[in-house]
């Protein structure tokens, strides 16, 4: 009998101790993520594009553990550089990276400007890829971290009039997936939630349409819109010592939309 079957615990999802960067997280989604994470314990290093992370600052000090704010916009390079360093000058670590931050531009495909494309895949991917890029170097010396990026129902499927938003989530899934190849041997997880349906301001719009939130509703099993609360166990879960053999994965939250 395996040893380890004593020696599993709730402590597994404990993140006492650890400093989680999250991008994107003065609201929504990103604001969840980190919250939960200081719910099981972490300090957070939140990153936003305004630099008005207040609120979920207050929520994480609610929850006991410490959270600095950090003004970056995602779609310069430069910026997105000086995240991982300056985390490590503040709190001297990074346990653990959410690429949470993306943005999403709408148009028909033969009316799509090219700068829109550039902007979209600018912060989706090339920022993802370029700040795991600096966290991983962080945490292969002591051999320890997880890395959490955000796809999304369209690393699965097509969608319409968002190309950019549709190619850069596919990319999430396969970087995801390249990353935990790499780093892997040292002990570094890489894997990405894929939300489904989610009741925040960005899908306001939408459920505002009675036609398109009916189709929406129609096809979700669950037979309703999740909320952002729906997604923190997933992240903690990720997160902790309880999926350190789980990597390269993409797990849809999505109240069953991708089985139907």
């Amino acid at each position: 009998m395996s040893t380890n079957l004593r020696s599993f615990s709730l402590d597994y999802f404990n993140l006492n101790g650890k400093i989680a960067i999250v991008t994107g997280a003065n609201k929504g989604l990103g604001q969840a993520y980190a919250v939960a994470l200081a719910k099981a314990g972490a300090d957070l290093f939140i990153v936003s594009r305004s630099g008005d992370c207040e609120e979920t600052r207050q929520l994480i000090m609610e929850a006991g553990r410490r959270a600095e704010c950090f003004q970056a916009d995602l779609s310069n390079r430069k910026e997105v550089k000086q995240v991982a360093a300056k985390c490590v000058e503040v709190f001297g670590k990074i346990d653990i990276l959410v690429n949470n931050a993306g943005t999403i531009l709408r148009s028909p495909l033969v009316e799509y400007r090219e700068e829109d494309w550039d902007k979209v895949m600018e912060v989706n991917l090339n920022s993802l890829y370029l700040l795991s890029q600096e966290a991983a170097k962080v945490m292969v010396e002591p051999r320890s971290g997880k890395i959490i990026n955000i796809a999304s129902m369209l690393s699965f499927q097509g969608g319409k009039f968002v190309p950019p938003y549709t190619a850069s989530k596919h990319a999430v899934a396969g970087l995801t997936k390249a990353f935990a190849n790499e780093l892997a041997e040292y002990n570094i997880q890489i894997n990405a939630i894929a939300p489904g349906y989610i009741a925040t301001d960005n899908t306001a719009p939408i459920r505002a349409d009675e036609k398109r939130n009916a189709e929406i509703l129609s096809r979700i099993p669950a037979r309703r819109w999740a909320d952002p609360s729906d997604l923190m166990g997933t992240v903690v879960f990720l997160a902790s010592k309880a999926s350190d053999y789980m990597n390269g994965h993409i797990v849809a939250v999505d109240g069953g939309w991708l089985a139907r």
